[in-house]
């Protein structure tokens, strides 16, 4: 868990509701933002506010739906992968 009891709360509180769309951590410590981002479930995470980019996975957690659209994650669900063996010339 986090390293204080603020966080803890905070951490338990963002993974306790019914939608994990977006989330953002604020804080001016990276190093902290990237702790606390961590352990909370949600699709995307920005920090001190709402990030977006649109060659990212984008996807959700809990009611938000399952599962990741864009980006490499989410083009793996609409690909299948097939092998060729050319001779080696």
């Amino acid at each position: 868990m986090t390293s204080s009891a603020g966080g803890a709360d905070a951490v338990r509180i963002a993974n306790d509701a019914i939608y994990g769309l977006h989330r953002a951590v604020y804080t001016n410590d990276v190093d902290r933002a990237r702790e606390v981002a961590g352990q909370i479930l949600t699709g995307a995470i920005g920090h001190n506010g709402f990030k977006s980019d649109f060659d990212l996975r984008h996807g959700g957690f809990a009611q938000s739906g399952i599962g990741r659209e864009l980006g490499r994650e989410g083009m793996r669900d609409f690909t299948e992968t097939h092998v060729m063996a050319v001779p080696a010339e």
